[in-house]
């Protein structure tokens, strides 16, 4: 799919009307006509980090900067923003005595949490890395800040200082990703992380994440039982064909959404850039009909709310994954699929780290988006509860 970024973004700002890319293996059956294209930042890459809650929460934010009439060149640092969530997430895994999540993952929620209680910073002006040149990777981080917390959160250890604690791992993010900025100069004006935030026009109160799962009462908020959700921050239970109607509706209407799904599956394939559930299922699928997969298009699964809560309860379906859903697109057998955004770089698929999920994929997989509460049909909206 070589030729489906280009086309993308010529779509986006409004240059083509209508287009079809095939993908770029030269034995491909796939034709894809794109429905609707939004404008997207370039892909960024998280490296050797488990920080995709950021980049895919930031790309979906700078998309919608976009969208505001705030500017196009807003590139949101994502390590300002897992910098002040390190040291929360360590709090909490004291507080809880060690049972709570202390690893590099986060959600959504944490991302609005930052930008409504501290801010946002430019990229240029805090990458996280000391040398520029260095791929991000923060193993020796958690390492450390696991170090320090863990007997802090043994109960049966001596007495501690909490604040002392806090201070230590303060001080080790710090040294590894660098003193978040306090007030600046960019472009021309001087700013605080408050101030840069604000110029951007997000309004966090603004944004709401929505999932579906039969285990909770629909239109109501729940604490969706995933490890990476240290916080417990609450997401809205929609039925899944209201799910799936805002998700549409969002796209249609020129708004975007972050994605949280799981990719460890046999039908993701993103060296192909594709994500597919097909009907006929991987165990009882011979080898030559599992490579063609990727070779032509294949009727998909029909997805239900009770199979998505199965695979949700049996494992099958994990927060693997933050990524950003910027479009649609149909292959020529009239399937629909996703256009994402992913933040592994432009290097490891053929379609400049982008790739397509078919509507099956997206309604079986996924375990949360983000966007903006104005993105949902009035009608679901007044069911949630959110004023509009």
């Amino acid at each position: 799919m070589k030729t489906y970024f280009l086309v993308a973004c010529a779509l986006a700002i409004g240059s083509i009307l209508n287009a079809q890319t095939k993908t770029n293996k030269s034995n491909s059956e796939y034709t894809f006509t794109i429905v609707k294209s939004i404008e997207a930042s370039p892909v960024q890459n998280q490296e050797r980090t488990s920080t995709c809650w950021s980049f895919s929460s930031l790309s979906f934010f700078e998309s919608e900067i976009t969208r505001l009439g705030k500017g196009k060149d807003f590139n949101l640092s994502e390590m300002f923003v897992v910098r002040k969530i390190y040291p929360l997430k360590a709090q909490h895994y004291i507080r809880m005595h060690g049972n709570n999540n202390l690893a590099e993952g986060g959600g959504f929620p944490d991302v609005l949490r930052v930008i409504k209680d501290h801010g946002m910073v430019p990229e240029d002006l805090y990458t996280g890395k000391k040398n520029s040149k260095d791929p991000h990777n923060h193993g020796i981080l958690e390492g450390t800040i696991k170090a320090i917390a863990k007997p802090a959160a043994d109960p049966s250890t001596q007495k501690i200082d909490f604040d002392f604690m806090i201070k230590t791992i303060e001080d080790a993010c710090d040294n590894f990703l660098g003193k978040a900025p306090e007030k600046f100069d960019y472009k021309g004006k001087s700013y605080t992380p408050r101030t840069y935030a604000d110029a951007t026009g997000i309004v966090p109160d603004d944004y709401v994440v929505l999932t579906s799962f039969t285990h909770h009462p629909y239109y109501e908020k729940f604490v969706i039982e995933i490890p990476d959700n240290w916080a417990w921050e609450g997401v809205h239970n929609l039925p899944l064909n209201e799910l799936q109607e805002t998700m549409l509706y969002a796209i249609n209407n020129g708004f975007t959404f972050a994605w949280g799904a799981d990719v460890s599956e046999k039908g993701f394939m993103f060296k192909e850039g594709l994500a597919v559930v097909p009907e006929k299922s991987f165990d009882t699928m011979t080898e030559m009909e599992k490579a063609l997969l990727s070779i032509k298009p294949h009727k998909q699964l029909t997805i239900t709310a009770e199979l998505r809560q199965k695979q949700f309860n049996d494992y099958d379906t994990q927060d693997d994954h933050g990524m950003h859903a910027i479009g649609t697109v149909k292959d020529q057998n009239g399937t629909l699929y996703y256009t994402i955004k992913n933040s592994w770089g432009t290097k490891r698929n053929d379609c400049d780290g982008y790739f397509y999920a078919s509507e099956s994929y997206v309604l079986l997989k996924t375990t949360s988006i983000m966007l903006h509460k104005k993105a949902i049909p009035p009608a679901i909206a007044k069911k949630l509860g959110i004023t509009q």
